[in-house]
């Protein structure tokens, strides 16, 4: 319901957002500008006497002297039968220019309160602006939601390059936004007198008979103790009027003074209703607080980026939903397939398994887990494919799906297996999917398949259940499915080297040059998808690399029935393979001075030595690594003791299972507690690169270091401090 009202606003309003906010961006420099060519004097400098008697001597008919929010000086007087205005000096009088609003600048401002549509123009306005306050309430609780609570609303997101700018500019933008829409919506509303202004408040001309001739301006008491900076508008009277009044109007009230003893015969201080509405338009407009104004333009522009990449973000969400075929009615199927998707990339799994099963024979009907129903009448198996949305909540598509799952009574006939998606740097890690899993069982539904789970959409992971799958049903699925498949690279082998042949673990770094020298663009932690021959569901290798060093490197373990690290491990140099970068931009040190843990088992050296390869700062660094043979696989061993001495690398541990001390990287770790323990009291970032198995090992360690720290990992894993890059 929440993504339902970010986005669905978004997308009606996206039009009359860019405009107001492109307008509104080009309107907050003006004060900007105009400041910047006033000079204004300091209060207490000069009083609004001194002033209009320096005015009389360049000014004999002056009607009017209005000060500007940003402090300029306009005065109108007659001259030749007409009605002019000039912009006047401060100190002297004088004229600086004639002054008249810019004709673009006029325009732009009607166009930024009405569309130029006059009243209804005005509505849609702030129809646009209650809007632009619903998104940026939504987007703060989506991304609340997202990232496990408020005390993490600034740490990194994952995401797609589209998803991370949408995030990063709504979070720059976030405070310029409620400011410009809440005030936009007061200013519509006391346009529409839904609010009142304060203007009722304007002091009564008392009539009074005014004896003898007008004394000069400069003597006039009220205006002698009123200072200029308070100024906002001066009325003179008609010209040789006995019974004329000055009109007066500073920043505390206005009134009308006797023109001859310069007395008030009337004063009305501003309401408290007038302040506020005067305050609420200078946050809005940044007149008479410049600097602000221009810090709202700034965050202004902000919002057509948010539109662009809002409306971005959908439509590749309505892309990714795939477009079924052969999808039979829930009564009449024989496998059912549930999904629970949050963005749309569970059902392309959903989709390559419905083609399968459809394929092998059977009536297959795929729905929404909200659509769960009491119709399967013919069914034998259910299959559910669920997300998991925030900390354990469930996707959009599967927000009803236990509530009617609880309302079910009968024991059905089919039987269900569960698979769930998700990231395990997150702590709650196919959270909902485990939930349905306790509800069915609750429930005494007959199982298929035990529930399984899919690390970061892997597509071997999904394989694999796939052939589990295949052997329970007796039928051959081939579950060969890519999210999306990127546009690949020729990449050509440049060097090789081979270590762990002696302990059975062949393990080669390699390094790949691109044709033309034109590699794409990535980052050291970022994965490498490559297609085996005749294959085309990619493996991903974590990157030791950036693309400014002009090669790309990967470690790579060769495995018995590998079918890609036994054609990386026989290709020769020259030899060349199809590649594409998937940024993994949550897989790298946070940006500041703060020490690094970096923490690794066999090839999950490779993106931490690149880490250390980059620290050309000499950030404090500590390595923590295990092989299996100090003479057979110490990978890297000559670069990490080049980078100990120019101090890039502040400490190596590597330790190796196979020797005589037969130690294992978490060993060194428990070892080293009271020295970790202090390093994460210095707000340290721990990144750990490998295997599943070490990683909950490593994971069980840190548990235990943090115990007398009053936290755990999984409170790292919130604020960002404990991330893994497994497989």
């Amino acid at each position: 319901m929440l993504r339902q009202l970010h986005s669905l606003p978004g997308l009606l309003a996206a039009i009359f957002v860019l405009l107001i906010s492109v307008t509104g961006a080009l309107l907050s420099f003006n004060p900007v500008l105009e400041r910047a060519t006033t000079s204004v004097p300091a209060s207490g400098q000069i009083s609004v006497a001194e002033f209009v008697s320096q005015l009389a001597k360049h000014y004999s008919e002056v009607e009017q002297v209005t000060r500007t929010p940003t402090g300029s000086l306009i005065v109108y007087y007659m001259q030749d039968g007409q009605v002019r205005v000039d912009q006047v000096d401060h100190y002297t009088g004088q004229a600086i220019i004639p002054y008249e609003p810019p004709a673009y600048s006029r325009w732009v401002k009607n166009l930024h309160r009405s569309l130029l549509l006059d009243t209804y123009g005005r509505a849609l306005v702030g129809i646009t602006a209650l809007t632009l306050l619903l998104l940026a309430i939504s987007g703060v609780m989506l991304l609340v939601t997202r990232l496990g609570g408020w005390r993490q609303l600034f740490r990194p997101v994952n995401g797609t390059l589209i998803q991370r700018l949408h995030t990063e500019f709504g979070r720059l933008a976030l405070l310029g936004l409620l400011v410009s829409s809440l005030t936009g919506i007061y200013l519509s509303a006391t346009t529409f007198n839904l609010i009142a202004e304060g203007l009722e408040a304007e002091p009564e001309l008392m009539q009074q008979v005014v004896t003898g001739p007008a004394a000069p301006i400069e003597t006039l008491t009220v205006l002698k103790s009123t200072d200029l900076s308070n100024l906002k508008e001066l009325v003179y009277p008609y010209p040789n009027d006995p019974k004329g009044t000055y009109s007066l109007t500073t920043k505390q009230g206005a009134g009308y003074l006797n023109q001859t003893s310069g007395e008030w015969l009337s004063y009305q201080p501003h309401n408290v209703t007038y302040l506020l509405y005067e305050f609420i338009y200078m946050l809005h407009t940044g007149e008479g607080l410049w600097w602000f104004g221009l810090a709202l333009g700034i965050f202004a522009l902000a919002a057509p980026l948010l539109a662009i990449t809002g409306v971005l973000i959908w439509w590749q969400k309505f892309r990714a939903k795939p477009r079924l075929i052969a999808n039979s009615k829930a009564n009449t199927a024989v496998s059912i397939i549930l999904v629970g998707s949050e963005n749309n990339t569970t059902w392309g799994f959903a989709k390559t398994l419905h083609n399968n099963l459809v394929k092998a024979g059977q009536s297959v009907h795929t729905a929404p887990m909200n659509q769960l129903t009491n119709q399967y009448v013919n069914a034998k198996y259910l299959f559910i494919l669920t997300a998991t949305y925030g900390d354990g909540d469930a996707p959009t598509s599967a927000k009803k799906f236990l509530a009617k799952l609880e309302k079910t009574s009968k024991k059905p006939s089919f039987s269900t297996s569960i698979l769930g998606f998700g990231d395990r740097q997150f702590p709650q890690f196919c959270g909902f999917a485990k939930q349905v899993a306790a509800a069915i069982n609750t429930k005494g539904w007959p199982e298929l398949l035990p529930l399984e789970t899919i690390n970061k959409q892997s597509s071997q992971e999904f394989a694999r259940w796939g052939n589990a799958l295949s052997k329970k049903l007796g039928t051959q699925l081939q579950l060969n499915h890519s999210s999306v498949q990127p546009k690949t690279t020729t990449l050509v082998l440049d060097k090789k080297t081979t270590h762990g042949i002696e302990v059975q673990a062949p393990t080669a770094v390699l390094a790949f040059k691109a044709l033309k020298n034109n590699l794409p663009y990535f980052e050291v932690g970022d994965l490498v998808g490559i297609l085996p021959p005749n294959n085309q569901a990619p493996r991903l290798y974590s990157l030791a690399s950036a693309s400014k060093d002009g090669i790309l490197e990967i470690c790579v373990r060769q495995h018995l029935n590998g079918l890609c690290s036994n054609f990386l491990h026989q290709l020769p140099l020259g030899g060349s393979i199809k590649a594409f970068i998937q940024p993994n931009p949550k897989f790298r040190p946070v940006s500041g001075k703060t020490p690094i843990i970096l923490i690794g088992a066999g090839t999950g050296i490779g993106p931490l030595v690149g880490f250390i390869r980059h620290n050309q700062k000499h950030r404090p660094m500590y390595l923590y690594w295990g092989g299996r043979s100090l003479n057979s696989d110490f990978l890297y061993q000559s670069e990490l003791h080049k980078y100990l001495a120019d101090k890039r690398l502040t400490e190596l541990n590597a330790v190796f299972s196979r020797d005589q001390e037969q130690a294992y990287v978490q060993d060194k770790l428990s070892l080293d507690a009271t020295k970790l323990g202090e390093l994460i009291k210095q707000d340290a970032q721990v990144l750990v690169c490998g295997g599943r198995n070490m990683a909950n090992s490593i994971m069980a360690a840190f548990d235990k270091i943090l115990i007398p720290l009053n936290t755990d990992v999984a409170i790292l894993k919130t604020q960002g401090r404990y991330r893994e890059d497994v497989y």
